[in-house]
């Protein structure tokens, strides 16, 4: 059963939970396009990206250790079946999977990831929440850059 989100009952907390979650999400994609890609900088790349993921994941996860300390996560990975996630829809990603595919899924991933906050902010009446959501939407934004980027120096 697919957990959903009531924007205008989300607090810090559950924003948190719902990024971390996102981020966690986004990491293990990276992981798997880095061990399935052929080309090693398209690998070299997705590590890259695994790593940029696990750094916001463990800054989101510090912040909110300070502020909940070790009460339980609201939101796991079951709460992104609806495609909020930044990583690829299952039907995106089949056994083998170009270098141009990878990055085409992740772009669409990103764009998501970004698609979810955009829509999310105008809901959430907390300042807190709105601006941390505001936050991450920018790092979506970059990430998607750096995909297009890629993208850009690919042959055809």
């Amino acid at each position: 059963m697919k957990a959903t989100l009531d924007f205008a009952q989300l607090t810090l907390r559950g924003a948190l939970d719902f990024a971390v979650t996102i981020e966690e999400d986004a990491e293990e994609r990276y992981r798997e396009f880095a061990s399935r890609v052929s080309d090693p900088g398209a690998a070299a790349f997705f590590r890259e990206m695994v790593e940029n993921e696990g750094k916001h994941r463990r800054q989101l996860e510090s912040r909110r250790h300070v502020l909940f300390r070790h009460e339980p996560r609201r939101f796991e990975a079951s709460a992104l079946a609806g495609g909020e996630g930044e990583g690829p829809a299952p039907e995106e990603v089949g056994p083998a999977i170009s270098v141009r595919e990878a990055m085409e899924v992740a772009l669409r991933a990103e764009e998501r990831a970004f698609e979810f906050y955009d829509r999310a902010i105008p809901h959430v009446p907390d300042p807190d929440v709105r601006a941390f959501f505001e936050e991450l939407r920018a790092e979506e934004v970059e990430h998607q850059d750096l995909l297009r980027a890629r993208l850009a120096a690919l042959p055809r």
